[in-house]
């Protein structure tokens, strides 16, 4: 068992034979972390200003990256994604970014030989990382951690669930750059000694990626609720040591699919950016209640849950908006949002009521509901559809399932109180860290790019079909005198559906061979085909329909220079 080390003093001093990365051939133990500790260090010293953006694929590089801007002296922001308007939103918040961005001032140090530059260890008061929550309306609010705070709660989990996890690597399907994956995937292994795998995984990759090594699934609701049902788990059950899920609340039927799939319950963490973790639930049972973490204490004020806890910047008790009540064995239990509450035509509607109403459906595994705003705020519905029931393929089938469901909700809900706008989902949208934002809900009553339907996904192919439906906003205003798919919606969809299942470069190089030799419209269900070559960083895509060819091309990548 690997000795506990707190995070002021992972960086000090080399430990060799300590795990530190697990990444087959690129498996390195503890004192290759020190070494490139030293290489960040040394280059972040030679730079200049305090505060620096850091963004890396890679959580091994992003851990070594990480402390040596902080033995640096540096005050890291860590924001969730390196797109080009991240990058130009933080421009006047930092003094540099390092790592994958577009433009990086500080890609790659270079080897240095000053093996004692990390005499000592960090101050934990004045070592500062700047998150961003990404709360439900998807505006992103910077939120300051001490490394005081860091440290405490990484404790406080070893105590709780350490227990069992002893040599287990440990895999995450979601991002090191958000405070949850940053905890599990990245600090809470380095205290502990448990070896990180450097990427994050899409569901359908975690069965070939977990072979041959005990393991721990750091997940999301939303990861685990689409496990491919079909693959065999059977071959994890007895080497998964611990599935963790965090950043929404994760239904009951989905915690016990995935105990019975994966062959271990999961351990669900309540917490957010701003408080850190409060408490954990395993589903071991039909409907766990919530076991407040180590340290941290709880009340019910006017039924509404407060914390208090050294996860938190302030020493004050911190309200939520959780409405809550004791449970009979010192825990407790979350009894829905308190402030989901909304005026529709000076009526009060509960948000939270109005969903169950609509679960309650035998056709319908979730539902959200959302005020949209405008002239006339009207109620909206995102429907995922129950197990083996197909989204409505036309208009005339949505209609009827519309109709279908408000004529359900008429027993309980008058016209002014049910939706009027309706959207039906294979699967509630998503962000990066598996929550479902308000942001990603309102896109889809007018959204960019169609949902992508995929017909085939391997490790350097795939396809997928796209219905080109009218409300698209991509057609907006493109085209006086009919609306036509543009060819740069078509160039853009056909790298961001590639990131999503090829691990590809950052840094946009080149275009080659571009041709649109059909223009696509509205009704149109369009097929792209997109191939990634390795060996020359070059993505190829063409898209095709009933009516033939429409477009394709070459689009070079680049790792950053």
């Amino acid at each position: 068992m690997a000795e506990w080390c707190a995070l002021a003093d992972v960086a000090v001093r080399a430990l060799p034979g300590r795990a530190f990365v697990s990444a087959g051939a690129g498996s390195a133990d503890h004192a290759a972390f020190h070494r490139d500790v030293l290489r960040w260090q040394a280059g972040f010293r030679a730079q200049a200003g305090d505060t620096w953006a850091l963004h890396f694929d890679d959580a091994a590089r992003f851990a070594a990256a990480l402390y040596g801007a902080w033995h640096a002296g540096k005050t890291v922001v860590l924001p969730g994604d390196a797109l080009a308007g991240t990058q130009a939103r933080l421009r006047t918040q930092v003094d540099g970014f390092a790592g994958d961005w577009q433009q990086s001032d500080l890609p790659l140090p270079e080897q240095t030989t000053d093996a004692d530059a990390l005499a000592l260890p960090l101050d934990v008061d004045a070592t500062r990382l700047i998150v961003f929550t990404s709360g439900s309306t998807g505006e992103p609010v910077a939120i300051e951690k001490r490394l005081r705070q860091l440290d405490a709660e990484v404790h406080a989990l070893e105590s709780a669930l350490g227990d069992g996890l002893e040599g287990v690597a440990v895999h995450g399907t979601v991002s090191h750059q958000h405070i949850y994956g940053l905890l599990f995937r990245v600090l809470w292994p380095l205290a502990a000694g448990r070896a990180i795998v450097p990427r994050a995984f899409f569901p359908e990759d975690l069965l070939a990626a977990m072979e041959g090594r005990d393991a721990v699934l750091v997940a999301s609701p939303a990861h685990l609720k689409r496990l491919p049902a079909q693959l065999s788990w059977a071959s994890l059950h007895g080497r998964l040591r611990a599935v963790f899920s965090s950043g929404g609340a994760l239904p009951a039927d989905a915690a016990h699919d995935t105990a019975r799939l994966l062959g271990v319950p999961p351990t669900e963490i309540l917490g957010s950016t701003e408080t850190g973790g409060i408490a954990w639930r395993r589903w071991n049972t039909e409907q766990p209640a919530w076991t407040p973490l180590p340290g941290v204490d709880w009340r019910v004020q006017d039924g509404v849950l407060e914390v208090h806890s050294p996860h938190l910047a302030e020493a004050a008790w911190w309200r939520s908006q959780d409405r809550a009540e004791p449970d009979d064995a010192g825990g407790f239990r979350l009894l829905g949002r308190a402030d989901r509450i909304v005026k529709v035509e000076e009526r009060r509607v509960s948000l939270d009521a109005l969903e169950r109403q609509i679960q309650a459906h035998p056709s319908v595994k979730e539902a959200r509901v959302l005020l949209l705003g405008g002239a006339r705020s009207a109620l909206a519905a995102v429907v995922a559809m129950a197990d083996g029931v197909p989204v409505p393929a036309d208009a005339a089938a949505r209609r009827r399932l519309s109709q279908a469901l408000s004529r359900h909700l008429a027993g309980s809900q008058d016209a002014v109180t049910r939706p009027r706008r309706w959207r039906f989902v294979a699967s509630l949208p998503s962000n990066a860290q598996g929550k479902v934002t308000e942001t990603a809900l309102t896109a889809l009553f007018r959204p960019e790019r169609p949902e992508a339907h995929w017909t085939l996904r391997e490790a350097d192919r795939a396809q997928a079909e796209l219905l080109l439906d009218a409300s698209l906003a991509v057609f907006d205003g493109h085209f006086a005198q009919a609306a036509v798919l543009p060819g740069v919606a078509q160039l853009d969809w056909a790298v961001q559906l590639a990131r999503d299942v090829f691990a590809m470069p950052p840094r946009f190089l080149r275009m080659e061979a571009l041709k649109f030799q059909r223009v696509a419209r509205p009704g149109d269900l369009i097929r792209l085909e997109i191939e990634w070559r390795a060996d020359r960083s070059t993505l190829v895509f063409r898209y095709t329909s009933v009516h033939g060819p429409h477009a394709s091309g070459r689009v070079v990548f680049a790792d950053d220079e």
